[in-house]
């Protein structure tokens, strides 16, 4: 007589959501963002005037980093900590993953631990692979194609900064037909980029050195009236809403450093670029930065920079996303 287990359910429990992830931008629709959007300045207005946000109690976090990160680990932890849930942190070098076990048993047990998993790594192909095993919501915390919780969070600042409405609440509709220029490597950050313009309705002026372009089936636009390719970087910047980029040489593509610097040497975002943009535009970097090499100091950190908001705000979008992801939209 083969033994009944108690108290654990073989399917998900009735009423959650079905499972879904968060590998790249192009996961979600434009509703669903404008609903991720408000949602976390809602949580985000608790978390500033020191009100609890528990939806997530008892719910398990398990962060896994091939790549590390400071503003992607304390984001994550610290959002999953004060929503009531708790976290586990993984790296290579204290588990299984892309050792001697494969990816898809790594999923196929950790999944059956934990409620919701955010995955750092190399190749999207591994994080594919991972949710394809997966009983629980799988969201990209980076890969070397897609970087969709960054993306989230620039617009979502950037909201907060110029799109709020006469009621203060962020008003995503503000986004259609802006312009978002994009400053040095087609990496991906700029894969993203275009990716969130196709959905929303704004456009990305793309300005990369000769052999270091955006890749389009990897960003996976078929229209190009979301985009605009430049060669002058400083006519990408003419009359943009945002100017932002990213550094030179990513995580993994070390080895290519000396040979980047001198192909980036004229994508460096300086003063004369923030004013060819528009007088009231914004300058992003997702972080961390090198001063005087994609961007001068004077821009980072002048007037038009809202890069600590911007780190600040991955938090709170994140949140949003891992209680849309575990229990859909809430009132």
């Amino acid at each position: 007589m083969s033994a009944v287990p108690i108290g654990i359910p073989s399917t998900v429990p009735q009423g959650a959501p079905p499972v879904r992830h968060y590998l790249q931008f192009s996961d979600f629709s434009a509703d669903e963002y404008s609903y991720l959007l408000q949602r976390a300045a809602f949580i985000k207005h608790k978390f500033k005037t020191f009100v609890r946000h528990h939806t997530l109690v008892d719910r398990t976090l398990a962060m896994i980093f091939e790549k590390a990160s400071t503003r992607t680990r304390v984001s994550f932890e610290a959002g999953m900590y004060q929503m009531g849930g708790s976290v586990v942190h993984l790296t290579t070098g204290d588990s299984q993953l892309g050792r001697a076990e494969p990816i898809d048993d790594s999923a196929k047990v950790i999944s059956r631990m934990v409620d919701i998993v955010m995955i750092r790594t190399f190749e999207q192909t591994k994080i594919e692979r991972f949710a394809a095993n997966s009983r629980v919501p799988v969201i990209n915390g980076l890969t070397n194609e897609f970087h969709p919780c960054q993306i989230l969070s620039d617009i979502f600042t950037f909201l907060e900064h110029r799109g709020a409405n006469s009621e203060g609440k962020l008003d995503p509709a503000f986004l259609q037909g802006k312009t978002v220029a994009w400053v040095g490597d087609g990496n991906n950050m700029a894969n993203t980029w275009l990716q969130a313009a196709d959905i929303l309705g704004f456009k990305v002026h793309v300005s990369t050195p000769g052999g270091y372009e955006v890749d389009q089936s990897v960003a996976g636009i078929r229209a190009s009236h979301s985009y605009q390719v430049f060669a002058d970087p400083m006519q990408a910047c003419a009359g943009a809403d945002l100017v932002t980029t990213d550094v030179w040489t990513s995580m993994g593509f070390e080895a290519e450093n000396e040979a980047r610097k001198a192909a980036f040497a004229d994508w460096c975002v300086d003063a004369a670029m923030m004013r060819a943009a528009k007088p009231d535009a914004l300058f992003m970097h997702c972080l961390p930065a090198h001063r005087g090499e994609e961007v001068q100091a004077e821009v980072i950190d002048g007037p038009q920079s809202v890069v600590w908001d911007e780190a600040e705000n991955r938090m709170h979008v994140q949140k949003a996303l891992m209680e849309y992801l575990l229990l859909g939209r809430i009132g």
